[in-house]
């Protein structure tokens, strides 16, 4: 097992304010179970993960656990609502004018592509026709 480390808060207050409508408390059901854990605390882990570039694993013990984190961070992303944070953060800091549109980073590290090459025939169609038949 990793040590973990400590770490500050990824978003301050204002930040957390401006899009905390988008991430809605869970209520408790009468089913019981585990109380559902507070969406800030999930949204500091998800961002400490991204920001740093750990494995979700490597989550220090501050935030919850990371299974709970990159669950949400799944959920989230496929319901929309971190595109909707993250614009609304991006127009808050246009704005402010804090963003040079002239300095954009494009990082293709997760771009997939074997030997630098995309795959647009199937490979028996590459292949010419067999000598024996």
């Amino acid at each position: 097992m990793t040590e973990r480390t400590i770490c500050n808060a990824q978003l301050s207050d204002a930040q957390w304010f401006l899009i905390a409508d988008l991430f809605p408390e869970k209520e408790m059901t009468r089913v019981g179970g585990r109380p559902p854990i507070a969406a800030r605390p999930c949204l500091e882990g998800v961002l400490w993960v991204l920001r740093s570039g750990a494995r979700w694993k490597d989550l220090p013990r501050d935030f919850p656990s990371y299974v709970t984190c990159w669950r949400r961070f799944r959920d989230w992303s496929r319901s929309g609502v971190w595109l909707r944070a993250w614009q609304r953060l991006i127009l808050q800091l246009d704005d402010l004018d804090e963003i040079d549109w002239r300095v954009l980073l494009a990082d293709g590290s997760f771009s997939r592509a074997k030997k630098g090459v995309l795959r647009l025939a199937s490979v028996a169609r590459e292949k010419g026709p067999r000598s024996c038949c």
